[in-house]
């Protein structure tokens, strides 16, 4: 298997995901994090990808910095950005979430499309709940998406297909997925062609083992990075309990 979001499948990421709403997504964020002190100025985005989240936030005069470990996907980022006022213009850094440390503080630390559930092991995501609470003063919010354990297991992967076709190419992607309920992974595998006409000009295989999460664990994990988990919801629906068929929740935390 190639690595994790390597270059092929950073070029075709938006492409992949052009039905998410981020837009949408940006407006419930803020909606429920202003509800504390009104004022939102400074963002980071942990596990940025290809920063759209960013880039919407930037635009709404949000002062952002995007951090992702794969040079690839913040390559594609730093292209997006570059067509923005340098004013709005989110910043970003190339680094492992477990181990950055800026000298900076924020209002907000977010981990979007459950980038807490790529740190697999206990540790990898105690240190990643750790960077974000050394970011945040005392009150600082943490909001980030997982898949919730029980709709995982109640339900079970599956095998998916996805065509998508763009101006210059059609990207096929067939996803199989293995649950291992002892380490609480479920290991996406997938499988990308990008085709211009007849022609073949992509093929890419990546593999993708996924953590999920149950309320007590997050609660615990929380707790010992130094936060105080403030509600967990569905996701995209914050305000409805998640419950078995609920892939992805949506919590919100804060620094103590």
């Amino acid at each position: 298997m190639s690595v994790t979001f390597g270059a092929a499948y950073a070029r075709a990421y938006d492409a992949l995901y052009e039905e998410k709403d981020y837009e949408s997504e940006c407006d419930l964020l803020l909606g429920f994090l202003r509800d504390g002190d009104g004022e939102v100025h400074r963002i980071l985005d942990l596990g940025c990808g290809t920063g759209s989240h960013a880039l919407v936030l930037g635009k709404r005069g949000i002062d952002v910095v995007g951090v992702d470990r794969s040079a690839d996907m913040i390559n594609v980022a730093r292209q997006k950005a570059a067509e923005m006022p340098a004013d709005h213009r989110p910043s970003f850094v190339v680094a492992d979430i477990g181990e950055l440390r800026l000298a900076e503080r924020f209002d907000v630390v977010l981990m979007m499309f459950a980038v807490l559930g790529y740190q697999r092991t206990n540790e990898e995501v105690s240190k990643a709940l750790a960077t974000a609470r050394a970011h945040l003063d005392a009150g600082g919010l943490l909001a980030f998406d997982v898949w919730y354990g029980p709709a995982v297991l109640s339900e079970g992967p599956s095998q998916r297909i996805k065509l998508v076709e763009t101006d210059a190419k059609r990207i096929i992607r067939v996803a199989s997925s293995n649950l291992d309920t002892r380490n609480h992974l479920c290991t996406v595998d997938y499988r990308l062609w990008a085709l211009e006409g007849a022609r073949l000009a992509e093929e890419v295989t990546e593999s993708h083992p996924m953590r999920f999460f149950f309320p007590l664990e997050l609660e615990l994990f929380l707790d010992q990075a130094g936060f105080s988990l403030l509600r967990l919801g569905g996701f995209p629906d914050f305000y409805a309990d998640p419950n078995q068929s609920t892939w992805n929740a949506l919590a919100l935390a804060q620094a103590l």
